[in-house]
């Protein structure tokens, strides 16, 4: 397993004991306090663990089991694959802050904050798709 993928997979647990330690908190307000919490605060949460746990993990493993890119290769490079990760991280990290304090002030701010994020998320998405793409391929007795 090499560096990029062992940083996705870390990242991922990390984004997931955040989003454990979120939602205990949502749990102890709500049951103990009777507070719920703001959609915004919701987002959040989900967000964090479906963006941040789930496909930090899938981008992980998939650098991990694909094949190798080919020499050939037009469009994989291990720097690329670091821009993603970058942006996707400073994306996610970004939304789950915006939106965590948008459940609490309704700063227009905030607002531009959660927006440019979501755009970094779907950019670093795209573009791990595109330089992954002939990646995905058969080899070995799957190619014959």
């Amino acid at each position: 397993m090499n560096a990029q993928v062992r940083r996705f997979i870390k990242t991922a647990f990390a984004f997931l004991i955040l989003g454990l330690l979120l939602g205990l908190s949502m749990l102890v307000q709500r049951e103990l306090y009777g507070v719920w919490p703001p959609p915004y605060v919701i987002s959040a949460h989900k967000h964090v663990i479906f963006v941040g746990f789930v496909m930090f993990m899938i981008l992980g493993v998939a650098l991990w089991i694909f094949p190798r890119a080919r020499e050939d290769d037009p469009r994989f490079r291990p720097a690329r694959i670091d821009f993603v990760y970058g942006l996707l991280l400073t994306g996610t990290l970004a939304r789950f802050i915006g939106e965590l304090l948008r459940g609490y002030a309704n700063l227009d701010a905030l607002r531009w904050l959660i927006l440019a994020a979501g755009l970094a998320q779907a950019a670093a998405f795209v573009l791990y798709i595109w330089t992954i793409w002939y990646r995905i391929r058969p080899v070995g007795r799957a190619r014959r």
